[in-house]
């Protein structure tokens, strides 16, 4: 199945993430959740390594949605190759897209998916305007 991205998404970080045997579900193939928490590692791993981790303890982005689309089944053991992209950066909120592949079978995608995030006032628990700084990461 052919995967269409926004074309004016931009790759902004790539990790690889060991398959775990407790990733697993009953079924013998990585359950449904864990799919959210390797987009999630590579997103916060992204985050983190442009903005540093101290840095996003008064403002930073905040999920709102998420979404994963599931293609082949995964299974133990193996690697996954998560790439992270960001596209429609708004004055307060971007969107992330996330592709999910084996490590040992190149070019496939097992697994899609994204997640609109917002800036955050977290004390005042309300949206933000991004900052120029973290918007210039987002073109």
């Amino acid at each position: 199945m052919r995967l269409e991205l926004p074309p004016q998404m931009k790759l902004v970080h790539e990790t690889v993430i060991p398959i775990r045997w407790g990733d697993m579900d009953a079924m013998g193939h990585v359950n449904n959740t864990i799919h959210f928490r390797y987009m999630e590692t590579a997103r916060l791993e992204w985050i983190y390594q442009a903005c540093g981790a101290g840095s996003m303890s008064s403002q930073g982005p905040l999920m709102v949605n998420g979404f994963c689309n599931y293609r082949r089944q995964l299974e133990h053991p193996g690697d996954v190759l998560v790439k992270t992209f960001v596209a429609n950066p708004g004055r307060s909120s971007f969107d992330s897209f996330h592709t999910i592949a084996r490590t040992d079978l190149p070019g496939e995608i097992w697994a899609d998916g994204g997640a609109t995030l917002v800036w955050t006032d977290h004390a005042a628990k309300k949206s933000a305007p991004m900052p120029d700084w973290f918007r210039a990461l987002l073109v």
